[in-house]
């Protein structure tokens, strides 16, 4: 093979794999760029059909625009996780209406079509809301951080002022994620800015989540919430396995 020949086959693969994260220092990518290898979707048999979560211009795209009616969907990794630091970029679209969010150490239960564990609160429609933890553990249902009632909402004075979410047509564009647990302790970081401490003493090491067999180890997923409109888009998904 002649080296003219050489050197376009090494530039032809580097626009396939160029966008795909090239994970350092300890991290491996979770997403290769063009796939869904290592991901399994969740969801009630009715929802099967639809394809909810698909690679797109190297990126996870979660859309459900055109299925206005649907229960839960997740995108799962086969794998799981105890204690990880977690990175991620996400692009969310001005006006548009759905919630997502980063589930951890989580299960899901196939009889009952329900994932259990914490997750990490991305909502574009309220952005303050973004780095929270609502935990979907059977049991619980409950917001985790910041504190509140059983029953009780998040509100917006609750939420870091200098908080920023960007959108699509904003630079950068892309928003960074990274969320990390070690124990019981949780923290998440947007666009640099610590939204989330959380010590989970006695709460994710309680009897309801060793009984669902979650909040300290299990897999990482994506959400599209039930019976909401979302395009979210996912990217550069690196884990750096903290328990080994």
């Amino acid at each position: 093979m002649n080296v003219a020949k050489r050197l376009c086959l090494v530039a032809l693969a580097s626009l396939i794999t160029g966008c795909a994260s090239k994970a350092t220092d300890g991290f491996t990518p979770l997403f290769d760029g063009h796939s869904l290898s290592g991901w399994t979707v969740k969801s009630k048999p009715a929802d099967q059909p639809h394809t909810f979560f698909t690679v797109s211009e190297g990126s996870i795209l979660a859309d459900s625009m055109s299925v206005p009616k649907h229960d839960y969907i997740w995108l799962l990794t086969n794998n799981e996780y105890s204690d990880f630091t977690l990175k991620l970029k996400f692009q969310s679209y001005r006006n548009n209406p759905g919630n997502s969010g980063i589930q951890i150490r989580s299960r899901y239960d196939d009889s009952a079509f329900w994932l259990d564990g914490p997750q990490i609160d991305v909502n574009p429609p309220d952005p303050w809301r973004t780095g929270m933890i609502w935990d979907e553990t059977r049991g619980v249902q409950n917001w985790l951080f910041p504190p509140v009632s059983k029953g009780q909402w998040v509100n917006e004075k609750m939420a870091n002022p200098n908080l920023k979410l960007f959108f699509s047509d904003e630079t950068p564009a892309w928003n960074d994620l990274e969320i990390t647990a070690i124990g019981t302790r949780i923290t998440a970081t947007l666009n640099g800015l610590q939204i989330t401490n959380y010590d989970g003493s006695n709460i994710l090491n309680d009897q309801i989540h060793q009984q669902r067999n979650t909040g300290m180890k299990g897999h990482i997923a994506l959400q599209i919430h039930t019976g909401d409109q979302l395009k979210i888009r996912f990217k550069d998904i690196d884990i750096k396995d903290l328990s080994r």
